[in-house]
Formats: structure tokens, C-alpha cells, sequence
């Protein structure tokens, strides 16, 4: 029997892992990708990569531009963030690449898209632990915006379906997330996590993706596939 899922796909290890999770437990992915007005494609050519490899039911790619609204060093001209390693990262709150109300916008278009194909099950890549701070990144948030979605949707009104938002990962470490993704045969070499990446698509090594990225190869006992521009 078919079973559909929205599979919220940026290209970076932690979606990438959700993906494959979500294809491991049977249901059949549909992929859904932004072009948000981020500072760089690289993520997105990771995905089309990623969703190519693991042979998604389909991929669909939304324009959306938040650089209208800017609040980012991710959608504006503003520095991102660079540290030698994760201790020299300050804890002083959201960080400023936080997004404006990205995963909420995110996770609408998935719950339009899960309408549209007859899905019951959203699959996203939040994390709670080894993250940067995000708000939308909770626990709480994520109870609470599948509350919401079965507010709003035909099938959640008249009770024919309930729609499911899964996140797998949410309270795992990013070296349980590489061990689980090699697990079920992940490639990481095909994502992209960098929030700075150079022309080549060589990650910067020293955003605060990048240092949770490599401490969770580390913590996990194998290297990072993906190129480094200090490497």
C-alpha cells in the first residue's frame, strides 16, 4: 500500500538522514526544496543530488524570496558568523542566522503539498540537540504546529485523516544522526550543510553548521566525506 510523506529536503545531513529514515520505515518520499533567496545554491544542488540518489517519487523545488524581509546573515548582507571551534561560540541567544519564521513557512508549504498528493505524514530534519539555538527548532513548536495542521486542513476537519509531523532527529546528537544515516547507506558526500560555501561548493569549516557538522563525524568515529576549504 502506498504510503506518501513530505520530506522537508535542503540538502544538508540532518534532512538527508530524515529522508532516508522516512524511505527505512516504508512510506514513499515526496521531496520538497526551497530557493528562499539564501545566499548560495549549493544546498539546493545537494538536494537535487540527494533526491536523485534516493529516488523520490518526485521533487519539487518552491521560489520563495524572503530577502524582502532580510533579519539574516542567511537572506541579507550581513557577515555570517566564523569561530576556530565550538567553544569559541557564544551563547547569547537566537544567532543571527536564524531565519524569520522559516520552518513555519517551510512546513505550510509541505502541509499544501501533503494535501495535494493525499499525505498524512510530513518528515522534517529539526533538531534539538547539537543545534544552533533556532526557535522553530523545539520541541514544543513542533507539538504545536501539528496541532495546527489538523486545524487546517480539509482531511483534519472532516476527520478522514490526521495529518503527522515527524522528527525523527529531534532529540538526537549529530553523531547519532551520522551513525543512523550510515546505517541505512546515506552518502554524505552528495549534502551540503555550509552556510558559506566557496564558489567550488568547498564548505567553510568554521560556521556553526559546519563545526557541528564535523564534531558530529568526529563524535561518530569517521571523517566527512564532503570538502573543506581549509582541508
Amino acid at each position: 500500500m502506498d504510503r506518501p510523506a513530505i520530506v522537508l529536503l535542503s540538502g544538508g545531513l540532518d534532512s538527508t538522514t530524515v529522508l532516508a529514515i522516512a524511505k527505512d520505515q516504508g512510506f514513499t518520499p515526496y521531496a520538497l526544496s526551497f530557493r528562499y533567496g539564501q545566499r548560495h545554491s549549493i544546498e539546493l544542488e545537494a538536494a537535487k543530488r540527494v533526491a536523485e540518489v534516493q529516488g523520490v517519487a518526485r521533487h519539487v523545488i518552491a521560489d520563495i524570496d524572503l530577502r524582502v524581509f532580510g533579519g539574516s546573515a542567511l537572506t541579507a548582507d550581513i557577515e555570517v558568523p566564523k569561530h576556530e571551534s565550538l567553544d569559541d561560540v557564544e551563547d547569547g541567544g537566537v544567532p543571527i542566522t536564524y531565519v524569520p519564521a522559516r520552518n513555519t513557512i517551510f512546513l505550510s508549504f509541505a502541509l499544501a503539498f501533503a494535501e495535494t498528493v493525499g499525505a498524512s505524514d510530513i518528515f522534517t530534519g529539526v533538531t534539538a540537540v547539537d543545534y544552533s539555538g533556532y526557535p522553530d527548532c523545539r520541541p514544543e513548536y513542533m507539538d504545536a504546529f501539528a496541532a495546527m495542521a489538523n486545524l487546517a486542513t480539509r482531511a483534519g476537519v472532516e476527520g478522514t485523516s490526521r495529518m503527522t509531523l515527524h522528527s525523527p532527529l529531534i532529540a538526537r546528537s549529530k553523531a547519532d544522526i551520522v551513525r543512523e544515516g550510515l546505517r541505512l547507506g546515506v552518502d554524505y558526500s552528495l549534502t551540503s550543510s555550509c552556510y558559506d560555501p566557496d564558489d567550488q561548493g568547498q564548505a567553510c569549516g568554521k560556521c556553526d553548521t559546519c563545526l557541528l557538522r564535523l564534531k558530529g563525524f568526529a563524535e561518530a568515529g569517521v571523517t566527512d566525506p564532503v570538502r573543506y576549504q581549509s582541508a
